[in-house]
């Protein structure tokens, strides 16, 4: 393995590590409603450049970065289960087995719908353009992630003390899930890349750690910011398709990055904050 293969596995996993503990912090001390840091878009940003150097051609690179929306639509419903299915499964079971059985249910949901997603976007993709599709699905995200935010239940900080060492642990937990996705994208198809890219390795980590530290309520409130914010990297993946061959991968990569979150992320962030603190939990602002 080359230094530039090591450094294009370690720089996504070293940025996943950051963000798993400074969103679980934030989470912890302000509450869910700022779930949304967690989705701006970071390990992304140099699994976009790693696929770029990776793919030979334009085309390649337009379908990887055409299958991040859908992955992170994928993500949307993934955070989703993470809201409905504790209700359900409380009466069965609780404590952390409750925790293995939400974790594992929506693990392999995201993994069953990437898949039948991956091969159905491969088949029709002569017939209609993977940036159309990658549109759709940022579009349904956004309108489920808006719904999300307006029906969020109670979004509470957290009230126990975590220590370093947990810290750590959380960051060493994404990190190397995030290494192991792109290590495992290195190895794939440009559509399998672009889909692996996004595994929500990163949201996992968050929400199992806060629900183990905090209790349920924290990471539930969070999920609404979170569903919301998620669409911030799929527009960041659809600007990288015309501005990387126009300006090549890192003033496409940085801007793609600027206009995705201040015209995106930090709206939806404030409107989040807006709508969650006025109370207004299941109605509109």
């Amino acid at each position: 393995m080359s230094s530039l293969e090591l450094s294009a596995i370690l720089l996504p996993a070293f940025f996943a590590g950051l963000v798993a503990i400074l969103a679980t912090v934030v989470i912890e001390r302000g509450g869910g409603a700022l779930g949304g840091i967690i989705t701006l878009p970071t390990t992304i940003v140099p699994a976009s450049i790693g696929i770029w150097g990776g793919v030979s051609g334009i085309e390649p690179f337009t379908n990887a970065m055409s299958m991040v929306p859908i992955g992170m639509l994928l993500n949307v419903v993934f955070l989703g289960l993470w809201r409905i299915l504790p209700s359900i499964l409380r009466t069965k079971m609780n404590g952390r087995n409750l925790v293995f059985s939400v974790s594992m249910i929506s693990i392999f949901t995201w993994a069953f719908f990437a898949g039948i997603s991956t091969y159905t976007v491969e088949v029709i993709s002569d017939d209609i353009g993977p940036g159309i599709i990658g549109l759709i699905a940022t579009s349904a995200a956004i309108v489920i992630g808006v719904s999300a935010v307006q029906t969020n239940p109670p979004a509470p900080p957290g009230m126990n003390r975590v220590g370093p060492l947990t810290l750590i642990l959380r960051g060493l937990a994404a990190g190397s899930a995030i290494a192991a996705s792109v290590w495992i994208a290195g190895l794939g198809l440009p559509f399998i890349s672009g889909m692996v890219s996004v595994f929500p390795a990163i949201f996992l980590t968050t929400m199992v750690s806060l629900w183990i530290s905090q209790g349920a309520d924290v990471p539930v409130g969070a999920t609404g910011p979170m569903m919301l914010g998620s669409a911030s990297v799929s527009i960041y993946a659809l600007l990288c398709i015309p501005l990387f061959p126009t300006l090549g991968p890192w003033w496409g990569s940085f801007l793609s990055w600027v206009f995705a979150v201040g015209l995106y992320s930090l709206p939806a962030g404030f409107w989040t904050w807006r709508t969650l603190d006025d109370g207004l939990n299941g109605a509109y602002a």
